[in-house]
């Protein structure tokens, strides 16, 4: 069975999905924006701030899932620009440790909201 996850601690759904889903010892996490839950807007900056926002919501659910980082198997990370990768990646590294996740990056050519990065992770408990 699913079991949806939810935090207050990272931003609503702003559709028909859930924040996460539980399932056979499994969390699959949204892809998350890089909106602050407190105030509902973009982390001010740029590729930098908002992929530590981003980050920051991913772990939140993760937690609330009964998990964390470092259980986190499968990230996917988007960008609206793949100039920005190397800053985008060095934020990352501060969130993961080794073994690091497997990981996907691609760009795209415009995300919700236009932010610069929206970034997804599948944990096992």
């Amino acid at each position: 069975m699913n079991n949806p996850i939810h935090t207050d601690n990272a931003p609503k759904a702003i559709g028909p999905y859930s924040q996460a889903i539980e399932a056979g010892g499994m969390v699959f996490a949204s892809g998350q924006l890089p909106i602050d839950p407190a105030t509902g807007e973009f982390a001010p900056g740029g590729i930098k701030e908002q992929t530590r926002q981003s980050l920051t919501n991913a772990r939140s659910i993760m937690e609330a899932a009964g998990t964390d980082f470092a259980h986190v198997v499968k990230t996917t990370v988007f960008l609206s620009d793949m100039a920005d990768f190397a800053a985008m990646n060095e934020v990352y590294a501060e969130f993961f440790a080794q073994p690091f996740p497997a990981r996907s990056a691609v760009a795209v050519k415009t995300l919700p909201k236009n932010a610069l990065v929206e970034i997804e992770c599948i944990a096992v408990k």
